[in-house]
């Protein structure tokens, strides 16, 4: 598995201390970029929260995840979350150790008091004395929140006296990517009330043996119940105890909204968000839990077609951090068709540029601080399909495309617009993690995408 080392550098450690105006929570930037460009330390807002409590046991819930592997749980995971400043509102996105589970926080507008919000992404310090102090805030005295440096700061620092080191596999930025575009599938399912959601979510286990595979709910009145079966209407709840990050902030919640595809049978993603005032706390758990996000395959097909990367190239210089962004705009400034956007946009998730937020119904901009175009150099299926494709292993007939591969000779077939293919892979997931290696290497002979050479 390649990884790399994350150098996180940050000018002091995050914490809550006293001020003239009660407490001050600064939370520490590390490198990021924004519209100014890379910056060091950026800074994004200043001001006060509206609901200081449950903002801080929202991120304690982001903190969690960042800090846990729910599968294989004996080694280590922690990397600090993501904060994005869109404008109108701060998002706090973290991932799993073990690659299944995607956490996001969205303080927005109504739960921020203070100056504009700014714009970009960076890392934000979240260290266990800063974890303690946090759940010790209760009630509603006045929180101030410094996301970035003061502003005497800014002009005063010399360099960094904060520095960590955590490795960063590819898989969990393969992961990050392939969650925002497992999520774009989704719909709302079922809504409960703030009674109601915290019934059923106190109803669920906090650990469990993560090996026992998916559990299924389906709506009933107005609550969910299990069943053990994937009936019509039915939610897959991969790893129920997945979700007791979403307990610290259960007594504030004021509905629970789960979202997830229309199932055939088969064990899916699903995503499940408590809405808070003035926030959202929003938990996507992978099919299952001994299989993180970043075997899905879900970007595969946007990564393989040479149009979605020029298509990518030209819709990103018109990003500018949006909040929520507007496929419809995007094509008529483009000349592109919405069709065209969306494939580019999921191009552009593969490099962490993009997320997709479910109560909108739409992507937003940010930029992740890391090398995320690796996703794409190292993607296995997407190599693999590269080097056969290149290699003249594939030949087209009409309808029906023959891949050499090793020793094996395999058909790939099409038929009302799908492509199968007769690879053990197929066999086992028919298409539901994405493509195999043999059908990607078909797409790109078929347009002619070139199948060596850098990553733009």
């Amino acid at each position: 598995m390649t990884r790399s080392v994350q150098a996180l550098a940050y000018a002091r450690p995050s914490a809550l201390e006293p001020s003239q105006s009660g407490q001050l929570l600064g939370l520490e930037t590390s490198g990021g970029l924004t519209p100014r460009g890379a910056e060091s330390h950026p800074r994004f807002f200043s001001g006060f929260l509206t609901s200081p409590a449950i903002a801080a046991r929202g991120l304690l819930a982001v903190a969690d995840v960042a800090s846990t592997r729910y599968y294989q749980r004996t080694l280590p995971a922690s990397l600090d979350p993501v904060v994005t400043g869109n404008g109108d509102r701060l998002r706090f996105e973290s991932f799993s150790g073990c690659c299944g589970v995607y956490a996001r926080l969205d303080v927005l507008q109504e739960g921020l008091d203070g100056a504009r919000t700014g714009h970009g992404t960076t890392n934000v310090d979240v260290n266990n004395p800063l974890r303690e102090a946090l759940s010790r805030i209760a009630g509603d005295d006045p929180l101030h929140l410094r996301v970035g440096p003061d502003e005497m700061a800014v002009t005063t620092l010399d360099g960094p006296v904060v520095e960590k080191k955590v490795p960063l596999p590819d898989r969990w930025l393969r992961g990050f990517a392939e969650a925002q575009v497992v999520s774009a599938g989704f719909d709302l399912r079922v809504e409960l009330s703030a009674a109601e959601a915290v019934r059923f979510l106190r109803s669920l286990p906090r650990s469990g043996n993560a090996s026992r595979g998916a559990r299924w709910v389906v709506p009933a009145g107005k609550t969910l119940r299990p069943t053990t079966r994937p009936v019509a209407g039915a939610v897959c709840l991969p790893g129920p105890e997945r979700l007791v990050a979403l307990q610290r902030v259960l007594r504030h919640a004021t509905s629970l909204r789960v979202y997830g595809p229309v199932t055939d049978g088969a064990a899916t993603a699903s995503a499940w968000e408590v809405v808070l005032p003035g926030m959202r706390l929003t938990l996507t758990l992978s099919p299952d839990a001994s299989r993180g996000f970043s075997g899905e395959g879900g970007v595969l097909d946007a990564l393989a077609t040479d149009d979605a990367a020029a298509d990518a190239e030209l819709v990103s210089v018109l990003l500018a951090w949006e909040p929520l962004i507007d496929t419809a705009d995007l094509a008529e400034q483009s000349g592109l068709t919405v069709e065209r956007v969306r494939a580019a946009l999921t191009r552009l998730g593969t490099a962490g540029r993009v997320g997709y937020d479910l109560a909108d119904a739409a992507y937003f901009h940010r930029e992740l601080p890391y090398d995320a175009d690796r996703t794409e150099r190292h993607n296995p299926r997407l190599v693999a399909a590269r080097q056969l494709a290149g290699s003249g292993a594939v030949v087209l007939d009409q309808d029906v495309a023959a891949v050499i591969s090793g020793e094996r000779r395999y058909q790939v077939r099409e038929k009302d617009g799908m492509l199968s293919c007769t690879c053990q892979w197929w066999a086992d997931y028919r298409g539901r993690r994405g493509p195999c290696k043999h059908v990607l290497a078909v797409r790109m002979v078929r347009r002619g995408a070139p199948v060596t050479g850098g990553v733009r």
